[in-house]
C-alpha cells in the first residue's frame, strides 16, 4: 500500500470539481484566543470569473451578522472515486445587494447554481436570505494523489 500525499488541481480540474455550485464551511476569525465562527453553507461558483456566490441566513439574533464583515475562509471538500479533493479560497464578502449594479456580479450570478441546503428547525421560507460575493484573494486546490512506497 502506499503513502497518501496531495498535489495541486490544475484550473481545469479545480473548476471540474467546483461545477457551478455546493455546499462547504465558511468561517469567520472571532479573535485571538477564540476559535473562528464557521457554520455550513451552500455556495455558487462562476469558474469564467472565479468568483464565488453564497446565500446567508442573516436574520434577527444570527451570529452571522456581527462577522460578516471580515475576513472569510471558505472550504469546499469532497471524496471522489479518486480519492479526496478540497478547495480553500481567502477573501473578504461583499454583499450583492450593494454590488447589483455592476454587471459582471448580476452575469456571475446567472451562472450558478446555489442548492438550498435546509440546516434550520423551521421552514426555510420563513428564513431571511442574503446573497453574498466573493473574489477570491487566495485559493489552493488539493487532491489526493497515491504513491507507491
Amino acid at each position: 500500500m502506499g503513502d497518501i500525499e496531495s498535489v495541486r488541481m490544475d484550473d481545469e480540474e479545480r473548476d471540474e470539481f467546483l461545477t457551478s455550485g455546493g455546499t462547504g464551511v465558511i468561517s469567520f476569525p472571532s479573535g485571538i484566543d477564540e476559535s473562528p465562527y464557521s457554520v455550513p453553507v451552500s455556495y455558487g461558483y462562476d469558474a469564467a470569473e472565479t468568483h464565488f456566490y453564497f446565500r446567508l441566513a442573516l436574520g434577527p439574533g444570527s451570529e452571522k451578522t456581527e462577522v460578516v464583515d471580515r475576513p472569510v475562509t471558505f472550504v469546499t471538500y469532497d471524496h471522489t472515486d479518486d480519492g479526496w479533493k478540497s478547495v480553500v479560497v481567502t477573501g473578504r464578502l461583499d454583499e450583492v445587494a450593494k454590488a447589483d449594479i455592476d454587471s459582471e456580479v448580476t452575469r456571475g450570478m446567472q451562472r450558478v447554481a446555489i442548492p438550498i441546503v435546509d440546516l434550520f428547525e423551521r421552514d426555510s421560507r420563513e428564513v431571511t436570505f442574503d446573497f453574498y460575493h466573493l473574489h477570491p484573494e487566495e485559493m489552493t486546490s488539493r487532491k489526493e494523489a497515491h504513491t507507491e512506497t
